[in-house]
């Protein structure tokens, strides 16, 4: 009688053994999108993956970070789906075959925040460079993430066309947070510092201050935000398939949908334009 239940109990040792694991991976259906602290503070992602989700049963784990750490981390492997703003590192990433394809999803635009007193005279500019030359004559303030970003790179890039040398100011009146968007707002706010901003994280951030937009509508502060297929020749661990389904669906007419439809107080965030 013991001999028998020790048999059985062993068989059902054997079964559990061998069917945990299959268990496990049938609830492990998922990818991780390396993407920006920008559309992940800006709570669009919260708001548009539990529609993928449920019409797929992939789930999306998220790495928010800098685009520049986003791409290096996609470069190692650790991620599926690039999602970033960044076109030109983008479009190396894909040439360096890191990538499979580049698309165009999404845009938005970048402004200039600052303290309501406005010791530069930047306030109603549509002129990004001009307004950058004002503060850095007259010294005053300016927080950078200074985390090779998507935003970062914008901004380093608009600088550059102002002829301002930011590495010999850097630790003066130009600091260098090392942080993402939010943290580098509430920085930038508490030393009454101006900011360069994607608009979706500063409509969404909660401590403003008496910081303002100043500086919007120059065509140089477009955001354009472009998804791609991490490649699995370079990386087999890459799921491939679960991958191009969540791209398609956020190129498709159900994700571009869920991406004009998500809306902070009223305001859209970002403007599909999938290509």
């Amino acid at each position: 009688m013991n001999r028998r239940l020790l048999v059985n109990l062993a068989a059902v040792i054997a079964a559990v053994t061998v069917l945990v694991p299959f268990g496990s991976m049938a609830q492990d259906k998922f990818i991780v999108v390396q993407s920006t602290t920008s559309t992940q503070n800006s709570g669009l992602l919260d708001a548009i993956l539990p529609q993928f989700t449920e019409k797929s049963g992939i789930d999306v784990r998220v790495v928010a970070v800098g685009t520049g750490q986003a791409i290096k981390n996609a470069e190692n492997g650790d991620g599926d789906v690039l999602l970033v703003h960044a076109k030109p590192a983008e479009e190396k990433f894909v040439a360096d075959g890191w990538g499979v394809k580049r698309h165009d999803v999404m845009y938005n635009d970048f402004v200039i925040v600052g303290p309501a007193d406005d010791p530069a005279g930047v306030a109603g500019s549509s002129d990004a460079v001009a307004a950058l030359e004002k503060i850095a004559e007259s010294q005053s303030a300016f927080a950078s993430r200074g985390d090779d970003s998507g935003t970062h790179k914008a901004e380093l890039r608009l600088w550059r066309e102002a002829g301002v040398d930011t590495a010999s100011a850097s630790g003066d009146w130009y600091r260098e947070t090392g942080s993402g968007m939010g943290a580098t707002l509430n920085t930038g706010v508490g030393m009454g510092a101006y900011i360069m901003a994607d608009r979706a994280t500063w409509i969404s951030f909660g401590n403003k201050g008496d910081h303002e937009v100043l500086v919007e509508g120059d065509p140089k502060l477009f955001n354009q935000y472009g998804v791609i297929l991490v490649n699995p020749d370079k990386h087999p661990v890459v799921k491939a398939e679960e991958g191009q389904a969540f791209i398609d669906w956020l190129l498709g007419a159900e994700g571009q949908a869920a991406i004009a439809d998500f809306k902070v107080d009223g305001q859209q965030l970002f403007f599909p334009n999938a290509d």
